[in-house]
């Protein structure tokens, strides 16, 4: 049992990293919106291996983005805010986890996609919203065409959203159509 842990844990720290270099991959207009190609795989390894395992990798892909010095920080609370809560709030997606996987085992495809949606939807609103809180309090004076800060955050931070994902789940769809049995971790004894 230990041993399953520490390898789960080994496998998040991987997702981490490959949500880090797919980060690097510049997907934007300007500052304000981007696509975040790392939250496929950090997706992917919240749906496979559950919330907590998810909200670990979400964590440390955050941290990575410091260390990578990609990271665009003000101040602590900007820094907590966007790096540490934003980042983790992506394992939410592991939410429906223990469903999709007893749906694909029960070959109830179609239940186990729908709630892959709902769950990537999920995780990536919940980052949304730290970088909406983020985008109003930390940026709000770069609000451009008179906007007022929360505007511009709605606006600027909600298209990010949408259009990751969008993206996040044609990728995860056409993986699970594909061989939706990645999505369920085999066990080693």
């Amino acid at each position: 049992m230990q041993n399953e842990k520490l390898r789960v844990y080994i496998e998040g720290t991987l997702f981490a990293a490959i949500a880090m270099i797919l980060s690097l991959i510049p997907i934007g207009i300007g500052a304000s919106f981007s696509i975040s190609l790392g939250t496929i795989p950090l997706t992917f390894f919240a749906i496979r291996r559950g919330m907590v395992p998810g909200l670990f990798a979400g964590f440390l892909w955050g941290i990575l983005h410091v260390v990578a010095g990609t990271a665009y920080i003000l101040n602590i609370y900007q820094f907590i805010i966007e790096y540490g809560f934003a980042f983790t709030c992506v394992g939410f997606a592991g939410y429906f986890s223990q469903t999709i996987i007893k749906n694909i085992k029960e070959n109830s495809l179609g239940t186990a996609k729908k709630y892959l949606i709902i769950t990537t939807f999920i995780g990536s609103a919940a980052r949304w919203f730290w970088h909406f809180v983020a985008g109003v309090f930390f940026f709000g004076d770069y609000a451009v065409w008179g906007l007022d800060p929360v505007t511009f955050s709605l606006l600027f931070n909600g298209a990010s959203m949408l259009a990751t994902i969008a993206v996040t789940i044609i990728v995860l769809v056409l993986l699970f159509d594909r061989a939706s049995s990645m999505f369920v971790p085999k066990l080693k004894s």
